[in-house]
């Protein structure tokens, strides 16, 4: 049975992740406006799969008989000095992502629930995942520079991405 503390740290995160599809949308809209249109749709996907995320939690809480609660949410950055800048800051709110399943982690560790445990496993395996992307793209455009090629390379690499939700989530 999940602790009133667990369910609404759950409902937190759930929120904060819906929260994160925002950022990466506005991120997009950056993106777009710059004509960058790969960076745009490399935010876009990013943004379903926060939402995957979030209706994954929101199913979790219905599944163990607890309530689902909706939250406002901030309003995320809009503007940036560069896409390096607008990466960065994506990375930043994926290291507060990890922080924020490593607390939830810890709660159900102290409360000894162990169904929340396992279902949490997905989550930190995902932000190793998300964190090492993007230190890796941040990496990249350090090493390269916005009118070159490879810049643009990068673009329509991104283009190319496309979410598909994990089989039997």
């Amino acid at each position: 049975m999940l602790k009133d503390e667990l369910t609404e740290a759950l409902n937190e995160q759930m929120n904060y992740e819906f929260y994160s599809a925002h950022v990466y949308l506005a991120i997009a809209g950056y993106c777009a406006a710059e004509s960058l249109d790969g960076f745009s749709n490399f935010f876009m996907v990013q943004a379903e799969e926060e939402k995957f995320h979030a209706m994954k939690i929101f199913k979790f809480i219905n599944d163990r008989g607890k309530k689902v609660t909706f939250a406002g949410m901030d309003t995320p950055v809009n503007e940036y000095e560069s896409i390096l800048d607008a990466f960065e800051h994506a990375y930043k709110h994926e290291q507060e992502v990890t922080r924020r399943i490593y607390h939830l982690s810890d709660l159900a560790l102290n409360d000894r629930e162990h169904a929340t445990m396992q279902f949490l496993k997905w989550f930190i395996d995902e932000q190793v995942e998300e964190e090492a992307m993007f230190d890796s793209i941040i990496n990249k455009l350090k090493r390269i520079d916005k009118d070159s090629n490879a810049f643009f390379m990068l673009d329509a690499e991104f283009a190319q991405r496309s979410f598909t939700p994990p089989t039997g989530e």
